[in-house]
């Protein structure tokens, strides 16, 4: 089997891209002293993980138990949940992974203290804490010091946790003032934040100017997006996975239909400002894809002087990548630009 001989719509990644991202990341971490612990959520296979870690990252990131449950049985061993877990359910799950990984988990709230604890009590291991703060996202992470303060001396009193640090998304200038008021408080209560991790890959190589952190959390780097692309993190020549697609119809001149919809390519607009549709075309960068219905994609060819035929296969760069591996069983490699096979997306669909 060839590559063009296989069945479209189908995710294809380009290895080499992959190793040159990869490398890149960890040479910048490297240069300024931060540990790399990459979210494994936008790849979500398990064998590109252990590259990341080969390659001289300090454990992986997982968003859910899912997640790290299928990290954990492909043997990585140093994994941390940055997302609030709750309840009695997910206390037995995470117990079951603590004697087998170094795990550590985010917080910012007493239930997801509550449920570590319950987690660490199960298991006999000791589970580390970091507790979140919002930074500008508005979405998970405490909004004081004091919040942050009272949950850190909790932490502290709950036998089997350890309070690791403090995490944020997305770095900001936010980030550094709250930890410039956080830090010494914290520190006057005989306490440390040994670990200050913070995330987002648009302007990850600026982390070590933005705020004082020690560890950065990234995704999307691994294979990029139009999405980074806009935000001048990569180039087309660093994004790593194209979808394949097929033109199923030409109603009419300027219309092309392809055999991605929704169910292929999620539906992530670009920001304002940035042209709109649903992902850039390589081979014909005017077209624009500007509809999704479950199974169509339908493409505006006004504006391009050079048309696809019926018929045609097409490369497709995503405006976000991570729900695209969400979406797909399984991907195809390349590597010198020969197939190299078929790697099951072994953690997709892991929400809980």
């Amino acid at each position: 089997m060839d590559l063009a001989s296989l069945e479209t719509p189908v995710p294809v990644v380009d290895l080499d891209v992959v190793e040159a991202n990869l490398k890149r990341m960890q040479a910048y971490c490297d240069q300024h002293g931060l540990a790399l612990r990459p979210h494994i959520k936008t790849h979500k296979i398990p064998a590109l993980a252990q590259r990341q870690v080969e390659l001289g990252a300090q454990g992986i990131t997982c968003q859910k138990l899912g997640e790290a449950e299928v990290m954990v049985d492909a043997g990585l061993t140093d994994i941390f949940i940055s997302y609030p877990l709750m309840g009695e359910a997910k206390a037995k799950r995470l117990a079951a992974l603590a004697p087998r990984a170094k795990m550590r988990v985010a917080i910012d709230n007493p239930i997801a203290l509550a449920t570590a604890a319950s987690a660490a009590k199960q298991s006999g291991a000791e589970i580390g804490v970091v507790i979140e703060f919002d930074s500008g996202a508005a979405r998970t992470g405490v909004t004081s010091v004091d919040a942050m303060l009272e949950l850190a001396e909790a932490v502290r009193a709950t036998a089997g946790l350890r309070l690791d640090g403090l995490m944020t998304y997305p770095l900001s200038a936010a980030s550094a003032d709250f930890l410039a008021v956080a830090l010494p408080q914290l520190e006057a209560r005989g306490m440390a934040a040994p670990v200050l991790t913070g995330g987002g890959t648009p302007n990850a190589f600026h982390a070590h100017e933005t705020a004082p952190i020690n560890e950065l959390r990234v995704g999307t780097y691994i294979y990029n997006d139009r999405m980074m692309v806009a935000a001048g993190h990569a180039g087309w020549a660093d994004c790593a996975l194209h979808l394949h697609v097929t033109v199923i119809s030409r109603p009419t001149e300027d219309r092309a239909v392809i055999d991605g919809g929704s169910k292929s390519f999620a539906a992530d607009i670009m920001p304002a400002g940035v042209q709109e549709g649903y992902g850039y075309f390589p081979d014909y960068p005017e077209a624009r894809l500007e509809r999704l219905s479950e199974e169509h994609g339908m493409v505006d060819l006004s504006a391009c002087a050079r048309k696809p035929a019926l018929g045609e296969r097409l490369r497709v760069v995503p405006n976000h990548v991570c729900p695209v591996s969400n979406l797909h069983d399984r991907i195809a490699l390349v590597r010198g630009g020969e197939f190299q096979g078929f790697v099951e997306v072994a953690a997709r669909g892991r929400t809980v």
